[in-house]
């Protein structure tokens, strides 16, 4: 029997699908001495989870490899600095794994009345959108090996709007307008482009405000990824405006994005927004 808590086993089932087939199946024999026979890749983590006897052991292990550690701490929107080290990325997730914190997985449908009014808790509010947001767009990411999560038009209004900003060399702003082609662009980034985000939801990385009109303005900033390497940094504003046809749920009717390269990445600290309040306010112009 496992000595490892409910979370635990959970949250290693999800960080080993992460790993190669072949390091998987080397950390089985590592783990079991070779004394299970195995022939499936689920029967291979379950004798993983079995037989290990602590959750910080298990990370520490040499096939279980710092990307996939970070690329398990992304997934689940726990952000972390771009060259952490892997003894870093290990103390988080213990961490993570002993605390409150919800699973952001679990968090599979559209922020509702489950956090009030939500005007009355907008850090509340965005961070939970966020989570949501992250969670469905990296699991669109073919590379991540988990299956994708609903996602579509249905989470846009019809008159959404996407403005795109690029500050990778020479500056670029694309615009896409309707729930079809916003819905599809932002898909393209974790579909066709295989990038993953990593948002910072702690500090100054989420900035949420709200309009004299009933609109909610969340931005959060983050880290870009594609396989193991750190392409950037993203600061992104969602403007959410309830539904009273759809359950009363948020639906997102704006979306800014800025995207710079990864010499804007600093080593000391994580992204953090630089829209003022009044900024964020003359996004819904």
């Amino acid at each position: 029997m496992s000595k490892l808590s409910m979370k635990e086993q959970s949250g290693c089932r999800k960080l080993l699908r992460l790993l190669a087939l072949d390091d998987l199946f080397a950390l089985k024999d590592t783990v079991t001495n070779r004394l299970i026979a195995v022939e499936s890749t689920q029967e291979a983590i379950e004798a993983i989870i079995t037989y290990s006897q602590d959750a910080e052991e298990l990370l520490k292990r040499k096939k279980v490899h710092r990307d996939a550690i970070f690329k398990y701490l992304a997934n689940e929107g726990v952000a972390m600095l771009p060259n952490s080290e892997k003894q870093q990325l290990i103390r988080r997730t213990v961490e993570y794994w002993s605390s409150g914190e919800i699973s952001k997985r679990e968090k599979n449908t559209m922020v509702s009345g489950d956090v009030g009014d939500g005007l009355s808790d907008l850090p509340a509010l965005g961070n939970q959108f966020c989570q949501w947001f992250f969670t469905l767009l990296n699991s669109q990411n073919p590379t991540q090996g988990q299956p994708a999560q609903d996602w579509g038009p249905q989470h846009f209004w019809l008159d959404v709007r996407l403005r795109l900003l690029s500050c990778t060399g020479e500056q670029r702003v694309d615009e896409f307008n309707g729930a079809e082609l916003v819905s599809q662009r932002l898909h393209a980034f974790a579909g066709q482009e295989r990038l993953l985000f990593c948002p910072n939801l702690e500090g100054q990385g989420l900035k949420c405000i709200s309009s004299a009109h009933g609109l909610v303005l969340v931005a959060v900033a983050g880290t870009i990824h594609r396989d193991n390497a750190c392409l950037g940094i993203f600061e992104k504003v969602f403007g959410l405006i309830r539904s009273p046809v759809d359950n009363n749920r948020w639906k997102i009717k704006i979306v800014n994005i800025k995207v710079e390269a990864q010499n804007a990445i600093t080593d000391r600290q994580l992204p953090v927004i630089t829209y003022d309040s009044k900024e964020l306010l003359s996004l819904c112009d």
